[in-house]
């Protein structure tokens, strides 16, 4: 899998440095690459606390992007998902450690435990006041002797931190991250593995599968389980959570595992604050990513009670882009719509035949979903047959409240209703389309008649006429024949939109910006939608 890095060897360095040359100058190194990266703040003060953690990289944000004023002093990174040797953690100990002592929050993997560990004994060794605590928050696998220490460690980072920040003593700021680790649980959920550079990628998650409680460096999760929804996907987590909640108030650290797009992420925070389950969770931080593993694409969500003791520390103004800071979980907030734009509801009445024919419609343009994202894939961004199925779906929600027997109303409404529930280009033009319609048949005409005076307003806001390869390409003819009955407008519309196929250039739409090669050979998406909804009402009659 192609990969924006330029070496393997030279990956984790490059990026420290990349990290560096973009902070403002707030961070520096230890000089040591490659076999010691440490970095550091640059705004050090010795007669504080230091805090230092790290392990191997992969996860970023964490380590490094979370040193800082009010969180870590220095972050030691090994190799990806390896851990930094005894003397890279040595030399970032004696860098930054003075008269006050230093922290070392280590997750619990042997490598670090190891290395953090071994560091710290020759750092004491020197006279300087060294301690140690390692994070096990990973609840995956309950009867595991030595859990897993995942996304909950950067709690540990946030209430250690402010509290060296604000100058307590090494006792008191490691009984507060001791006290964090012994509250908190986390556990995380993928739809598919991690890549890892040089390495080729595991395919151990069945297409349609979730794995829960996988590890943050790919490591098999508890159990593979089907795989249905955000909601579901959150609430199986919750699941593993509640158990290990007591009363009380509880923030969640809601983390990217590294590939889960930020609109995905939105949806689970939805899902979390929607959820029965997290009845008890009143704070979040995020979603964002803050402990990744790679390209994971899953999430994973670590909670912790609030109280006096923590509250001021989680709430800590710091200054790094990484983290996303605490907020509560409130009520979503509405106002009422501009005057003018609320809409005017016509007065409903019955038509079963024509109820029957906008059910039919509807139903062909969402069946025909699948293929015309596929065409749309050719010259756009492939969602032509969503943003239908979506009005459709919309549209036959709405059918008890229109003007079924009125078609001047009845078109206005429908207008109407597209141009607030169907996104995109397709959505403005189809509510002008039936706008426009409306208007004509208010004038006296047929509906044939007024269906093309809706394409006349159609081609002239939105400039787009025949072999422009749009939709008009299949609308016009089809609207054209209709007068010779269903079938032929039928026939015509299929023509036209299998007559797009050969025209190499767009001359209107998305697809104007596409290369002909990437268009020849393609119906246009717009244009099949209307082949298929004509042939499929033909077919019915």
């Amino acid at each position: 899998m192609p990969q924006f890095i330029n070496a393997k060897d030279t990956l984790v360095t490059d990026a420290i440095d990349g990290l560096l040359q973009t902070t403002g100058g707030t961070l520096t190194r230890l000089d040591g690459y490659p076999h010691i990266k440490v970095v550091c703040r640059t705004d050090l003060d010795k007669s504080k606390v230091a805090l230092i953690s790290g392990g191997g990289s992969g996860h970023e944000p964490a380590h490094a992007g979370f040193v800082g004023r009010g969180m870590l002093t220095a972050a030691v990174c090994g190799e990806v998902f390896a851990s930094p040797s005894v003397d890279a953690v040595l030399a970032a100990i004696l860098a930054v450690t003075g008269t006050a002592g230093c922290l070392l929050i280590v997750k619990n993997y042997t490598g670090d435990r190891l290395n953090f560990g071994l560091a710290a004994e020759r750092a004491r060794a020197f006279g300087l006041d060294v301690a140690m605590v390692v994070v096990d928050d990973d609840i995956a696998l309950p009867d595991l002797p030595q859990a897993r220490g995942v996304a909950g460690t950067l709690f540990v980072h946030k209430i250690s931190g402010a509290l060296a920040e604000d100058g307590a003593d090494l006792e008191t700021v490691t009984a507060a991250a001791k006290r964090t680790i012994e509250q908190m649980a986390s556990i995380g959920t993928s739809l598919d593995t991690c890549t890892v550079p040089g390495s080729a990628k595991e395919a151990r998650i069945a297409p349609g599968m979730a794995e829960l409680g996988l590890g943050i460096h790919g490591e098999a999760g508890v159990q593979q389980v089907p795989f249905q929804d955000a909601t579901t996907a959150m609430d199986q987590v919750l699941d593993k959570l509640t158990p290990h909640m007591g009363d009380g108030e509880y923030v969640a650290i809601l983390n990217n595992l590294g590939a889960t797009t930020p609109l995905e992420m939105s949806v689970l925070a939805q899902a979390l604050a929607a959820s029965d389950k997290a009845s008890r969770i009143k704070h979040v931080i995020g979603p964002a990513p803050m402990m990744t593993s790679l390209d994971m694409h899953g999430f994973s969500v670590s909670v912790l009670p609030v109280d006096d003791t923590n509250r001021a520390q989680l709430d800590y103004a710091v200054d790094l882009p990484a983290w996303p800071g605490m907020h509560s979980i409130a009520p979503v907030k509405t106002r009422p719509l501009p005057d003018g734009l609320s809409p005017i509801r016509p007065v409903p009445s019955a038509k079963p035949a024509t109820r029957a024919l906008l059910e039919q419609c509807c139903d062909l343009l969402i069946a025909a979903e699948p293929d015309l994202n596929t065409l749309d894939a050719k010259s756009g961004d492939g969602d032509t047959g969503s943003t239908l199925a979506t009005a459709s779906h919309a549209l036959k929600g709405t059918l008890d409240t229109l003007p079924l027997a009125d078609p001047t109303q009845l078109f206005r409404a429908i207008g109407n209703e597209l141009s607030q529930t169907m996104g995109g280009s397709s959505g403005v033009i189809l509510a002008i389309f039936f706008g426009a319609t409306g208007d004509a048949c208010a004038n006296g005409k047929p509906t044939t008649m007024a269906l093309m005076a809706g394409l006349d307003r159609i081609r002239q806001v939105g400039g787009a006429a025949k072999g422009d390869r749009t939709m008009i390409d299949a609308l016009e003819p089809a609207l054209a024949a209709l007068p010779d009955g269903i079938a032929a407008a039928a026939a015509a519309a299929r023509a036209g939109a299998d007559a797009t196929a050969t025209i190499g250039r767009a001359k209107a739409g998305r697809a104007s910006y596409v290369p002909s090669e990437n268009l020849i050979g393609h119906n246009d998406p717009g244009a099949e939608a209307v082949a298929r909804l004509f042939e499929g009402l033909a077919k019915a009659m």
